[in-house]
C-alpha cells in the first residue's frame, strides 16, 4: 500500500512522509502550548508559580466559568518592566539561565520561558505590570499569539496629592 495514498479514520488525506518542512510559527506555538497548558488548572499553576518565582508574598487568584471565561492573577511580586514585557512572551524567553550550567543551581519553580508564550498561543492574554522603579505600569496584550498593543497604564491616580488637589475632581 501507498502510504501517500492512505486514509487515517478521519477520512483526511495523509501527508506526504517523504518531505520534511518546517511548521507554521502558529502550529507550533500551539503544540508546545499543549505541552505547557493542559487545562485551566495549569494556567493557574504556571501563572502562580511565575508571582512565587518574582518573591510575591500575596497572590488572589480569581477563576471564572471554571477557567474557560477567565482566569486572573494578581500578585506583589517584583514585576516585568516595560522594556522586557514583550520580551516575556517570547519562547525561551527567561531571566532565570544565561548559560548551561545555570541549571545545576536552578533554584526556581519556572525557568525555561514556556509559560507566557504558551498561554498566549492558545488565550487572549492581557498582562499589567509595574516594578518599584517604575513611575507608571505597563498593559500588555497578546491575541492569537500576537501582540494586540503595550500601553502605559498609570492606576491610583488621583490618591491624595498635597498640590493641586483640584485637578482630581472625580470625572
Amino acid at each position: 500500500m501507498d502510504v501517500s495514498e492512505s486514509r487515517p479514520e478521519n477520512g483526511r488525506t495523509a501527508v506526504d512522509t517523504g518531505t520534511i518542512r518546517l511548521l507554521p510559527s502558529d502550529v507550533s506555538s500551539k503544540i508546545a502550548a499543549g505541552e505547557v497548558v493542559e487545562r485551566p488548572a495549569s494556567v493557574v499553576k504556571e501563572l502562580v508559580e511565575n508571582s512565587l518565582d518574582a518573591g510575591a508574598t500575596e497572590i488572589t487568584v480569581e477563576i471564572a466559568g471554571g477557567g474557560g471565561e477567565h482566569i486572573l492573577v494578581v500578585d506583589n511580586g517584583s514585576g516585568i518592566s516595560a522594556a522586557e514585557v514583550e520580551l516575556a512572551f517570547r519562547r525561551f524567553a527567561t531571566s532565570k539561565v544565561a548559560d548551561f550550567q545555570d541549571l545545576e543551581t536552578i533554584s526556581t519553580l519556572g525557568f525555561r520561558g514556556e509559560a507566557l508564550p504558551s498561554i498566549a498561543a492558545v488565550a487572549a492574554v492581557s498582562l499589567i505590570t509595574k516594578t518599584a522603579s517604575e513611575d507608571v505600569g505597563t498593559r500588555f496584550q497578546m491575541v492569537d499569539g500576537k501582540t494586540a498593543g503595550t500601553s502605559p497604564l498609570a492606576a491610583s491616580f488621583c490618591v491624595p496629592w498635597p498640590r493641586r488637589p483640584h485637578a482630581c475632581r472625580r470625572l
